[in-house]
């Protein structure tokens, strides 16, 4: 069973005066790269942040964010009037000499300076980060269940796709014998084209032509191709999301194609090889979003 990268997970806990929303959101990259916003108060908290999610998500480009809202008054934020007031009046005098208007902005940009807010800082305590702890790992399980989910979908499309192509090498057969008898057919007549005084010998020239032969048999990249999707196929129906893995059998996919088209020498035999690469390429594309 394969698993998305892509996910969103959500939590939340009441504290005796504060509410916590945790909120994880993932997309995919080729490693774990973790992104955090927290709060001041909670910062001292973040390297045990990061190695929980470490933990559980293993990888994918993964932002956690966690904020909080007062929900005791006395405890509410306050503002810091006299700042405010001594921010305001200097950026009213810059404004009056560089000839622009006050307006409501200058106010809200007022807000936002240094210190224009009483805020206090408690120090953690023990039990209510525990409930926070519970909220995380709460928000980490959505987030997996979401990553199953999506992974679902994509399981169902790729195992769609490399089924194709395995039929699509089996449409292959059918035209061997006809290239086989093409290249005699060929060769004979560039032969007798030649003019030459002496006959061929038959026996050489069907020598010669059997080594010909062998060197553009498709056989057994095509029972190698059969192995290989057939492998990718019980990897993907694994108990455990393996993208890395698959990837590499895809590659050995595209070479055993690669290698059919090159040898090929047929035009019916390399329509079936550009749609074998053209499911494979749709494959590469959704295997980018595989844990």
């Amino acid at each position: 069973m394969i698993k998305s990268m892509t996910g969103f997970g959500k939590a939340e806990c009441e504290l005796k005066d504060r509410k916590i929303t945790i909120e994880i959101k993932s997309l995919n990259s080729k490693n774990l790269d973790i992104y955090t916003k927290i709060p001041g108060l909670y910062r001292e908290k973040e390297l045990e942040i990061r190695n929980r999610i470490s933990k559980k998500l293993h990888r994918g480009k993964v932002e956690f964010i966690l904020y909080y809202e007062i929900t005791d008054d006395q405890k509410a934020v306050e503002i810091n009037a006299n700042v405010v007031k001594s921010y305001f009046n200097q950026l009213k005098d810059i404004a009056i000499d560089l000839g622009i208007e006050t307006t409501e902005q200058t106010l809200q940009t007022t807000l936002r300076l240094p210190d224009t807010l009483n805020t206090e800082h408690d120090e953690i305590d023990q039990d209510e980060w525990e409930k926070i702890e519970v909220a995380i790992e709460q928000a980490m399980e959505q987030l997996d269940d979401f990553r199953k989910q999506e992974g679902e979908f994509l399981q169902k499309d790729i195992e769609l796709r490399i089924e194709k192509i395995d039929s699509f090498k089996d449409k292959i057969t059918p035209f061997e014998k006809a290239r086989t008898e093409k290249i005699r057919t060929k060769l004979l007549e560039s032969i007798n084209n030649l003019n030459m005084d002496q006959e061929v010998d038959k026996n050489r020239f069907e020598q010669e032509l059997i080594y010909y032969l062998e060197k553009l048999d498709i056989t057994e990249e095509k029972v190698r191709l059969t192995n290989h999707c057939k492998y990718f196929i019980e990897m993907i129906q694994d108990s455990e999301s393996n993208g890395k893995k698959l990837g590499f059998i895809t590659q050995e996919i595209g070479r055993e194609i690669n290698t059919i088209g090159s040898k090929a020498n047929d035009s019916d035999i390399q329509h079936f090889v550009v749609l074998m690469k053209d499911e494979l390429e749709k494959v590469k594309e959704q295997m980018l979003n595989i844990l």
